[in-house]
């Protein structure tokens, strides 16, 4: 029976945590596979309320408490790298604590992978719940993307990870800063599922303007080299285009490169594999609840 890590990162968002691993424990339930949830604490002040529920078809639950708040990414890396490292296992699932990555969709990832057993498979989004600003914002990100790196990122955390990708990923130092843009530079061959954005369990989305603007820039800055590449292509062909026509409008195209291109490099610098290798320093303790 295949072994499967489900990895969750959370910091304060306990009740949605735990309505979480109700959910996942249902489609457990449907399943003929070993789950068992890995929960990365992010060094959350809130109390951790007890654990009312058996949850029967979850094999083990750990809690991994961090010394220190290092970011959702900065938690994923660390516990790929906990798992790869102290654990037993065949696959890696990580998903956000909110409920936004549906647990009902468990199902079609295992189906995939038994079709694909040695390739990542990505829940690419079909369909979001957010607001019509937010959709818009998150199209420019998908398309400014493309355009600087050549990369279409349909997906975010909620993956299937064989072994083996794990390995690759913690060895790139991409993935201390951004999981999908790690993945998309390790695993070439991809399978995916279509995948709705859920509604979150409890209170408002913590995806504000500023964050969805550093999470694609982080991304683009794992592909720096082709942005540098693409970004001063576009320059020189758009200023050979507007030669004779230069005034304040028609130079906040090159404005809004430059800042890009710095803010890229700017954000480059989180990609620190010495970091990322020392992670597991960072935890305290580890509670096993089940």
């Amino acid at each position: 029976m295949k072994k499967i890590k489900i990895l969750i990162p959370v910091y304060n968002d306990w009740e949605s945590v735990f309505k979480l691993l109700e959910n996942i424990n249902l489609e457990a339930s449907k399943i003929d596979i070993n789950f068992s949830v890995i929960i990365i604490n992010d060094a959350s002040t809130d109390s951790i309320p007890k654990l009312s529920t058996s949850l029967d078809n979850l094999k083990s639950i750990q809690i991994i408490h961090m010394k220190e708040n290092k970011g959702h990414a900065r938690c994923n890396a660390a516990g790929l790298k906990y798992i790869y490292e102290k654990e037993d296992f065949d696959y890696v699932i990580p998903m956000d604590a909110d409920g936004e990555d549906r647990p009902e969709e468990l199902s079609l990832l295992i189906e995939k992978i038994k079709e694909y057993p040695d390739t990542a498979v990505t829940a690419n989004r079909i369909k979001r719940s957010e607001g019509l600003m937010f959709k818009f914002c998150y199209l420019a990100h998908k398309y400014l993307t493309f355009v600087f790196t050549g990369q279409t990122i349909k997906f975010g955390n909620y993956t299937c990870l064989p072994k083996t990708i794990v390995n690759r990923m913690i060895n790139e130092p991409a993935t201390w800063s951004s999981f999908s843009g790690s993945l998309a530079k390790v695993a070439k061959e991809k399978n995916s599922i279509p995948s709705e954005r859920g509604k979150r369990y409890f209170g408002p989305s913590k995806m504000s303007f500023m964050n969805l603007l550093k999470h694609s820039l982080s991304i683009i800055a794992v592909f720096k080299k082709t942005l540098l590449i693409r970004s001063l292509f576009f320059l020189i062909v758009y200023l050979f285009l507007v030669v004779g026509k230069i005034s304040v409008i028609t130079l906040i195209p090159v404005i809004a490169v430059i800042i890009m291109m710095l803010s890229v490099i700017t954000l480059s610098k989180r990609e620190n594999i010495t970091e990322y290798n020392s992670s597991l320093e960072n935890i305290e303790s580890i509670d096993k609840i089940k």
